[in-house]
């Protein structure tokens, strides 16, 4: 028997405040909810709709909330599953943003975020090892990899560009055969195109309205966070250096530092990573014209952000065993995830230059141009924070919270020495 709303709600409200740890920890965490603890899903469906979600660009953790939600009990269910997942984390990233746009420029405090930022090189250098030991598996996928890297690293070439190639790659040198089809029921084109035209709608048309009514920051926000939306694939590691080269560079709305501490602070809240996003917008917002700016900023980022997850969700759901069925998405996917591994490289690389250097010129040949950084420039305080937050997460296995927690607790007891 389905749960009641109610029930749902519960349970789900339980996941989105117990969802710290990144998308490994939360996956994890609601099979137990969903599958061990309660008879909602069976093994099978929960392995199937969690690689239908890989395939989608977007938090594959959300998005499994979402499907589950929805396989359970409908629209209805997969809106409370997803938003619950989504707004604890949301509500914890407003209050720390506020925090930090009021108390961020102190001494002290900077003191503790220079724990906090070389704890963030050691977590993505730990995504990084985590992730190449499932995703480069051979040779082909190693040599993917690596082209990743240069493209962003070397020839500044853009993040799109990189996962289109990967996957056209993946896509076309692909040997095998489909697997049988299972005994799900695709639903009629038309259901499909409503469904299809009322998320764009919902999800677009604000977009639009900011854009006619001449809003810019807002509408300059939401456009690049819906295209972000499209590209996020491999998780929030993979596009934070695509986001930090438009929103650093390009928009130039936050500063780099700003960028390493958003990061941080998105890793002590429970939802998914991406939360990020919101953090970013809000800051700019409260750069730009104060607290009620700043909401509205955060508002139009979350949109943009996670309503076209409930859009994927609805449209490919009813399509699931259809899907699974077709292995060269598997392939596009798994060449996606080798680029991913690259590109995670660079961001590691990137942060580990802006924390551990105060001066880092550019060195061009040709059409590339690399980061230089100077050896004299070289922070010491940096460096031994760095290595021992690699100590507390790589040998003592303490969680990226705690150690967060610790290392900002040490930055700032090393301000007073």
């Amino acid at each position: 028997m389905n749960p009641s709303l109610s029930e749902l709600f519960q349970v789900f409200g339980r996941i989105g405040l117990l969802s710290f740890g990144g998308p490994a920890a939360q996956i994890s965490l609601m099979h137990q909810e969903l599958v061990e603890r309660r008879p909602w899903l069976d093994e099978q469906t929960y392995l199937r709709a969690l690689s239908l979600c890989m395939l989608l660009p977007g938090p594959e953790a959300m998005q499994l909330a979402t499907y589950a939600g929805w396989r359970l009990r409908g629209v209805a269910g997969g809106l409370i599953a997803g938003a619950l997942f989504v707004l604890p984390g949301a509500c914890v990233i407003a209050v720390l943003m506020g925090l930090y746009a009021a108390y961020g420029n102190l001494p002290l405090v900077q003191a503790g975020f220079l724990g906090v930022k070389a704890t963030v090189i050691v977590i993505v250098l730990q995504a990084l090892r985590n992730l190449a030991r499932k995703a480069l598996t051979d040779a082909h996928h190693r040599a993917i990899a690596g082209l990743g890297f240069l493209a962003i690293f070397a020839f500044n070439l853009p993040f799109p560009l990189i996962i289109l190639a990967a996957a056209i790659w993946g896509y076309v040198t692909f040997e095998g055969d489909a697997k049988p089809l299972g005994t799900q029921t695709a639903p009629k084109a038309t259901g499909t195109m409503r469904t299809a035209g009322l998320w764009l709608t919902l999800w677009l048309g604000p977009l639009l309205l900011l854009t006619v009514t001449g809003q810019k920051l807002l509408s300059d926000l939401g456009w690049f966070f819906a295209r972000l939306a499209v590209v996020t694939f491999g998780g929030a590691y993979a596009v934070l250096a695509y986001m930090t080269q438009t929103v650093v560079d390009k928009y130039q709305w936050v500063s780099t530092d700003q960028m390493i501490d958003a990061l941080g602070l998105a890793e002590t809240t429970p939802g998914p990573l991406i939360l990020v996003t919101q953090f970013v917008a809000m800051l700019t917002g409260q750069i730009s014209g104060g607290a009620s700016l700043a909401f509205a900023a955060g508002a139009v980022a979350l949109w943009a952000t996670f309503v076209p997850c409930f859009l994927w969700i609805f449209l490919a759901a009813p399509y699931l065993d259809q899907l699974a069925a077709r292995p060269k998405l598997s392939a596009a996917l798994h060449g996606i995830t080798a680029a991913v591994v690259g590109v995670i490289l660079n961001l590691s690389v990137w942060f580990s230059l802006n924390v551990l250097f105060r001066e880092i010129p550019e060195k061009s040949l040709g059409p590339v141009t690399i980061p230089w950084p100077i050896p004299t420039s070289l922070n010491p305080t940096a460096l031994g924070l760095t290595l021992l937050a690699g100590l507390l997460i790589f040998k003592f296995k303490l969680g990226m919270a705690t150690t967060l927690i610790i290392m900002a607790a040490v930055g700032t007891g090393m301000h007073f020495l």
